[in-house]
């Protein structure tokens, strides 16, 4: 009897993933995908406290430099900085954009010997405050009258809802980013209140734009203040207060101590206008943020999480208001919170 050939045995059949399981895979892994990301954007770490760029007094580094450089004496400013044109101006210094060794740097010249005592006072200002809350200064030269420093491309605040208007700026118009300018706001009025010199006032602010103009906005969206040429030094101790020019002030804007008391029927004098305190600085705080919050989707989110500590700072009697490190305390639980209300809703939805 013919025996029939035996069949290979036969394994279990094979299956194909049936396609639901594999788009319900696919979701899976782009949510966790976008879990990360929204974890990376909201609860990124908070901006470093010591300036990576720090050097000894009397050095400085900027852009890809990896050392320190000693400030470029008169010969180096006068040798190795070709000024290519002006870009502004104010009452004691013309800037021009210059360039040292194929680096893009500002210039700034007195405008008039009348003034040297104020330009003089800023670049020991500069000298003196050199932080991450300060522009960087590269060199001077008293014999000129001329003050180098980093140049910000991006300009001065002023400037900031045309810059964030830009189709390559969107990303970062947000009110989380812009929060961030209101802390580095807040934070440089914090280092002048307490700097290595003492109590300073930031007396250069009779309105909001000359308030902004006093403060540069740098390539990675950080503020530093640029213009220190009127920081005069408040003592408690000795009863030291300070008036912040000879002129007398107007408008909502400036603190109502700095208004001068005595009505319409007397004439303004200096010698009678009383002094003030660093408290000046706290009330225009509420004006510089909002000015900073502008109108993007949860601005007014944020001013409304902010409206108690803004109407302490709006305080008609100076020592009621918040120091600016309390300030600044209250814009980090807002921006914790926010920031985690959203992530919160976010993960929600997924």
């Amino acid at each position: 009897m013919e025996k029939k050939p035996q069949e290979g045995r036969k394994g279990p059949a094979h299956r194909g993933v049936p396609p639901i399981v594999g788009l319900l895979l696919g979701t899976a892994l782009m949510n966790a995908l976008l879990y990360l990301c929204l974890n990376r954007f909201f609860i990124s770490s908070p901006r470093a406290a010591v300036d990576p760029t720090h050097c000894p007094y009397g050095y400085f580094r900027m852009g890809p430099m990896k050392n320190c450089s000693p400030w470029l004496s008169c010969e180096e400013l006068r040798t190795e900085v070709r000024q290519l044109k002006r870009v502004g101006e104010g009452a004691v210094k013309r800037v021009f954009l210059s360039e040292w060794k194929e680096r893009k740097v500002a210039l700034s010249r007195l405008t008039s010997l009348e003034l040297k005592d104020d330009f003089l006072h800023g670049l020991q200002m500069l000298k003196s405050l050199q932080s991450r809350h300060v522009v960087t200064l590269l060199g001077y030269c008293e014999d000129d009258n001329t003050i180098l420093t980093e140049y910000h491309p991006l300009g001065s605040l002023s400037s900031l809802e045309e810059t964030l208007n830009l189709s390559k700026y969107r990303n970062v118009n947000t009110w989380q980013h812009r929060l961030q300018l209101a802390m580095d706001y807040v934070g440089i009025i914090n280092y002048l209140h307490h700097s290595p010199l003492g109590t300073l006032v930031m007396c250069d602010s009779s309105d909001l734009p000359k308030t902004l103009s006093q403060y540069l906005l740098t390539s990675n969206f950080s503020i530093v203040v640029n213009d220190l040429d009127a920081l005069p030094l408040v003592n408690h101790s000795s009863g030291t207060f300070v008036k912040c020019g000879h002129r007398e002030l107007h408008g909502d804007f400036v603190a109502p101590e700095q208004l001068w008391p005595y009505g319409e029927d007397m004439s303004f004098h200096d010698d009678l206008m009383p002094s003030y305190d660093e408290k000046i600085d706290i009330w225009k705080i509420p004006d510089v943020s909002s000015f900073l919050l502008g109108h993007v989707e949860g601005s007014d989110m944020v001013r409304f999480h902010l409206f108690d500590i803004h109407k302490a700072c709006k305080s008609q009697t100076p020592a009621e208001r918040p120091t600016a490190q309390g300030i600044l305390d209250t814009y980090q639980k807002v921006l914790n919170s926010l920031r985690d209300t959203t992530v919160s809703q976010t993960r929600e939805m997924l």
